[in-house]
């Protein structure tokens, strides 16, 4: 009787991981928490020259020796691993630029070169306050979660973003 207990117990658990790890997934705070610790631990965010985003010329925004402008392999993995939208933004004047996304256009092309919406969102990274809730991105509603990219001063020089759509 004890062993047939161990064993339906043992199979319940088995079954609850995925469910337990789909639920993980679907949240952006712990999505957008891996992200940043993976830009982190590449080095300080720092603004170099300036690179092509779109038809803009925004500055080269950089995580240690890696430029992520353009590049996207950071955020494509997040979407592979977590089924989530990912974007890295770059200060420029007053608006933040896509420069590394997953996001798609009603085109189907990456939302790069576009800029975050002046909404909630933007006034908090503004402030260098991270912000979740749910949000429109490029006319899509997602849960989404932005946080406030820093340069060695404190100075807010980006943002990065993680969202799920909501269904």
């Amino acid at each position: 009787m004890k062993t047939l207990f161990v064993k339906s117990f043992l199979s319940l658990a088995v079954m609850a991981l995925p469910c337990a790890s789909w639920a993980q997934a679907n949240d952006p705070k712990a999505t957008i928490a891996e992200l940043d610790a993976r830009l982190a631990k590449l080095g300080v965010a720092k603004l170099e020259g300036k690179e092509k985003a779109g038809d803009k010329e925004v500055p080269g925004l950089f995580f240690g020796p890696r430029k992520v402008n353009n590049n996207y392999d950071m955020v494509d993995d997040i979407k592979k691993k977590s089924g989530a939208t990912a974007t890295i933004f770059v200060k420029e004047g007053d608006d933040f630029v896509r420069v590394s996304t997953n996001v798609l256009t009603p085109e189907g092309k990456r939302g790069v070169g576009t800029t975050l919406a002046r909404a909630k969102a933007y006034e908090a990274v503004s402030k260098g306050q991270g912000f979740c809730g749910d949000v429109d991105v490029l006319g899509t509603p997602f849960s989404a979660c932005y946080n406030p990219v820093k340069d060695d001063k404190g100075a807010v020089i980006g943002v990065t973003y993680v969202g799920f759509k909501k269904s």
